[in-house]
């Protein structure tokens, strides 16, 4: 029931908005840094902890007006072996605090490699006679355009472990229409469409109670005529809609993602929320709720 978990914590807060955790060092204030520069000089290790000060400060702020949050795992394994420690202790206290955790990690591969992934993120890891969870999120995304033998073992895992799974299928970028946008030989379809088929199809005999499907559908904000047309495409299908704010996509470009009921997708903002501070000034924690409460008024708008 993992989707139709994420459903109802939209559905209690009436705000499909997941805050993006981008940790770039420049969105974090200076005198978080300096802090622990001054504790323990400057390198990763105080990067790392300042980075994890700054995101649980934020999920305390926002925990009550956001159901989910979307940490960026390359922003954290920047940082190394440290980084990745403070991206899981992230994790597990965005978890703690009763958030959906959305790990965008855009894994991809084959067979083992994939199913390694998957234990890793979602499932666990046998050790001896202990299954130890490394991570533990509720959902991963992961590249699709590898076909059905790189999502199949994350589906497996899902399914094991109560878990889901978000496809890239029609992505945010500028350049995503070099590749997706492709006509397929022989057809009239976009190469996009059908990698949205292809994650109904090898997801449909997993439906939850909300009707959803363990494969989620990543497709951007900033293309609306292309959600659209997923949309009534993918019927089953939970969308992940990033490009909200900052990369241009409105509340009216999103709501087309949402199905007839008014559910089924959420919609991302990262420096939308957790930059507010340095065109708003004063705290960033603040500042952050502040954007969240008017990114929430304008989705109740166009949404609901």
């Amino acid at each position: 029931m993992s989707f139709a978990r994420l459903q109802m914590k939209i559905d209690e807060v009436r705000n499909p908005t997941v805050l993006g955790l981008d940790p770039d060092l420049e969105h974090i204030p200076k005198e978080i840094l300096e802090k622990y520069v001054h504790q323990h000089g400057e390198g990763l290790e105080a990067a790392a902890l300042a980075v994890y000060d700054w995101g649980t400060a934020l999920i305390d702020a926002l925990c009550d007006i956001v159901p989910a949050v979307k940490p960026q795992s390359a922003f954290y394994e920047q940082l190394g072996s440290i980084g990745v420690m403070a991206l899981k202790r992230t994790c597990d206290y965005a978890r703690a605090k009763g958030l959906y955790v959305i790990l965008d990690a855009k894994r991809g591969d084959i067979g083992s490699t994939a199913a390694a992934y998957s234990s890793a993120y979602l499932g666990a890891v046998k050790v001896g006679n202990l299954s130890v969870a490394p991570f533990d999120v509720d959902a991963l995304t992961v590249n699709a355009y590898l076909g059905s033998d790189g999502i199949k073992p994350f589906i497996e895992t899902a399914v094991q472990f109560d878990k889901a799974v978000f496809a890239l299928v029609k992505t945010s970028n500028p350049s995503a229409g070099e590749l997706q946008d492709k006509l397929v030989k022989g057809t009239d379809e976009r190469f996009y469409s059908l990698v949205g088929d292809l994650i109904a199809d090898i997801s449909k005999e997993y439906l939850d109670e909300a009707g959803f499907s363990r494969v989620g559908a990543v497709v951007g904000a900033t293309y609306p005529e292309e959600a659209a047309f997923l949309r009534a495409r993918l019927k089953n299908t939970f969308f992940l809609v990033p490009g909200y704010g900052a990369q241009g996509g409105t509340a009216e470009d999103v709501a087309v993602a949402f199905n007839e009921e008014r559910k089924g997708a959420i919609v991302n903002s990262s420096r939308g929320i957790i930059a507010a501070w340095k065109k708003r000034g004063g705290s960033y924690t603040e500042a952050a709720r502040d954007a969240a409460f008017e990114m929430r008024s304008e989705l109740r708008k166009a949404v609901y």
